[in-house]
């Protein structure tokens, strides 16, 4: 397959058709068979395989497996609308930063079935990376050219809801709606927050986001897996993160079900809940995160909800911290074993002034005699020494992380 990445300056010097509306009423869209209208302009596709979209959704559309779509820009799923996407089909996000950023984003009353299979991933990359359809339909998931610690080449998946968040302004007047990071404020789009708690964005299961992360501006990145006021009608199943420059998953409020996740060298936290989000993480595994592996926040409103996470495995890595919370944190961990563990990381703020934490079954692969050197603060009653992972690691074969083999053990 050619790479139309470096193809298309050649193009726009030679070859753009201008095919704005004509007297018989055509549109730009309407002659441009084999290519992409940009400004009124007709691109030439030089592979037929490679569908540029530089346009947001705003009617139902399907992405098929026998090609790869390019994200051009920040392309927005609008509401009313359904992105439909085949098992297997290969998303590459264009390089940008600053608000030319590409990302793919559902918006409130948009809707996304993603739904790829264990044998079929769907893959959302780069377009620095050489991945295929056809690579993934042979059972290999791993990308040919680019190595997995390659972070912030493009953005990354944002899925919006109506669910409640608990979120405030400077003046502390309590507010139902924001805007998400990583998208600028001009962008209406970006809005997350309602009070419908079973809001339904759609299924996302079986898919790989890779490489992801650009900076919009001012070290505000982009996460990996974004879940703004997602209501607990959406499905988020099987999901792996590799590479990304911010956080891996992310939820800011929402009442969303979360399964089945990995998430392998992010440039800063694995984990990160905000605005009290009201849903359940359940079955997963962190490899390697830059900072924390688990930055888990309190309401920052009158709202306040509480969220658990539980069954996962961690190898801590180059984490700064094993579990950071604030003051005001309302979670229950569960079943959370940590190996890996080095000098000087902590399970941090076991003391909650206005929150509450609750420990239980949290193993550290540490000498037991050392164990209170990796809290800061007493040791809550359900955090000990021990070696056994609580994942199951064995649902997570379809993804790159395990096969590169660092799933081993787990």
């Amino acid at each position: 397959m050619k790479k139309i990445l470096f193809i298309l300056p050649f193009l726009a010097l030679f070859f753009f058709t201008s095919c704005g509306d004509d007297d018989d009423g055509l549109t730009c869209e309407d002659i441009c068979t084999n290519g992409t209208c940009v400004d009124g302009e007709c691109i030439p596709n030089d592979d037929e395989d490679v569908v540029i979209v530089t346009e947001n959704i705003s009617s139902d559309a399907t992405w098929t497996s026998d090609k790869v779509y390019q994200l051009g820009g920040r392309i927005a799923v609008l509401s009313g609308s359904t992105l439909t996407i085949e098992p297997g089909t290969v998303i590459k996000g264009e390089a940008g930063s600053g608000p030319n950023a590409t990302a793919l984003l559902v918006a409130r009353g948009g809707n996304l079935m993603a739904e790829g299979t264990a044998s079929l991933p769907i893959i959302f990359t780069s377009v620095a990376d050489e991945i295929t359809p056809e690579q993934v339909a042979s059972g290999n998931y791993a990308s040919p050219n680019l190595d997995p610690d390659i972070r912030g080449l493009w953005g990354g998946v944002i899925v919006l809801g109506n669910a409640r968040i608990s979120a405030s302004n400077d003046d502390g007047e309590q507010l139902s709606e924001v805007q998400i990071e990583g998208i600028p404020t001009s962008d209406p789009n970006g809005l997350y927050g309602g009070n419908d708690d079973a809001d339904n964005s759609g299924i996302i299961r079986y898919i790989s986001i890779r490489h992801g992360g650009s900076n919009i501006g001012a070290g505000n990145e982009i996460n990996g897996l974004t879940l703004g006021g997602v209501g607990n009608g959406t499905v988020v199943d099987h999901i792996e993160v590799v590479a990304n420059q911010d956080d891996g998953v992310e939820w800011f409020g929402g009442s969303v079900n979360t399964t089945n996740v990995v998430v392998w060298n992010t440039g800063d936290d694995a984990i990160d809940a905000d605005q009290s989000w009201s849903g359940t993480l359940d079955n997963f595994i962190v490899v390697n995160p830059s900072d924390h592996s688990f930055e888990l926040d309190g309401p920052e409103g009158s709202y306040k909800a509480g969220y658990t996470i539980k069954n996962g495995s961690v190898i801590s890595g180059n984490a700064s911290t094993l579990i950071n919370t604030d003051d005001n944190t309302i979670c229950n961990l569960e079943n959370i074993y940590f190996t890996g563990i080095s000098e000087g990381q902590l399970i941090d703020r076991v003391d909650h002034v206005e929150g509450e934490v609750n420990y239980t079954n949290i193993i550290l692969d540490v000498n037991p005699d050392n164990l209170a050197d990796f809290v800061n603060g007493p040791v809550p009653a359900g955090v000990s020494a021990g070696n056994t992972p609580q994942a199951d690691a064995s649902v997570f074969g379809w993804t790159w992380a395990a096969q590169a083999g660092v799933l081993s053990g787990l």
